[in-house]
């Protein structure tokens, strides 16, 4: 199991925690110091679309412009953006055998993973 994510965002460490505390084993990627690649968002959007994947409540989002907000329509305009500004992918993204289980934090979907 991975879990992608941001160190210091408040809802990547809900969810560490939340792993942690049900003695989940994982391996924590940082988007920071790792990246992501293409290839890994791709695949992403193929399994939830842009829209369980794009950020749209953070600072990242709201600090852009209004034409390029408005031209976010679909799972490659998104990509585009995800690429360029990481901070605006949901976090965490949890995955297991290369299939998204989770993005963002909600304890009742992290009940559900088995330890």
């Amino acid at each position: 199991m991975k879990l992608y994510g941001i160190p210091n965002c408040d809802t990547v460490k809900k969810a560490r925690a939340a792993l942690a505390a049900r003695g989940v084993a994982y391996e924590f990627h940082d988007f920071k110091k790792q990246g992501v690649t293409e290839a890994l968002l791709a695949d992403w959007l193929k399994q939830v679309g842009w829209q369980k994947l794009l950020k749209k409540t953070g600072p990242t989002w709201g600090k852009l412009p209004p034409e390029v907000k408005a031209g976010v329509q679909d799972d490659a305009s998104a990509l585009a953006l995800m690429l360029q500004q990481p901070n605006i992918i949901k976090r965490p993204v949890l995955v297991q055998d290369g299939r998204v289980l989770a993005t963002g934090f909600s304890e009742t979907d992290y009940e559900k993973i088995p330890a």
